[in-house]
């Protein structure tokens, strides 16, 4: 009888951690980018290299936790020369701070497939309080989550000295992002 009453808690031990275990980022079906715009022409670089964790429950949003952590001196222009130049200290500064991040603080339901999220957002050493809205949904067997965050480059000190003037490059950054997990 005690073995039975053992097992049967371990099994419902073992499903609670199932539960709560953070999704799995299918990279390949996954992005993030940065849209602003240079001398008024739009432009989109992506980071070559990420790293997402989420811990998403549907049934308890408020319970989730998520992060995105990119590699600064990943975001690829398309010219191998600007990449370059966007790893400089007037920009990114990657040698110093190889890594800008996002870590949510509060994840609520905001409607079918929305999510309002929260956290703190740090590029090249400052940190600041960021919202945006997420949108969730299944695709394949996986969940999708989608987002925009909107930030003003200069807050971070990206783009210093001459830089500074927005004529050349915007001061407004949409950070888009699409990860893909599954459990």
């Amino acid at each position: 009888m005690r073995s039975t009453k053992s097992a049967g808690l371990a099994a419902l031990f073992a499903g609670a951690l199932a539960v709560a275990a953070p999704l799995k980022t299918d990279t390949a079906h996954s992005g993030v980018s940065a849209v602003f715009k240079q001398m008024n022409v739009p432009v989109e670089a992506k980071f070559k290299s990420f790293n997402a964790e989420i811990d998403y429950d549907a049934a308890k949003p408020e319970a989730s936790k998520a992060s995105v952590e990119v590699a600064t001196a990943s975001l690829d222009l398309g010219d191998a020369e600007m990449n370059r130049e966007v790893a400089k200290k007037e920009w990114f500064n990657a040698a110093q701070y190889p890594k800008a991040s996002f870590v949510s603080s509060s994840i609520k339901a905001a409607g079918p497939g929305k999510l309002d999220v929260t956290g703190k957002l740090t590029v090249k050493g400052r940190t600041t309080e960021a919202r945006f809205p997420l949108t969730v949904r299944a695709e394949g067997g996986k969940q999708v989550f989608e987002g925009q965050l909107p930030i003003r480059r200069l807050a971070f000190n990206i783009g210093e000295g001459e830089w500074k003037d927005t004529s050349m490059v915007a001061d407004e950054v949409v950070i888009k992002f699409r990860i893909t997990a599954t459990k």
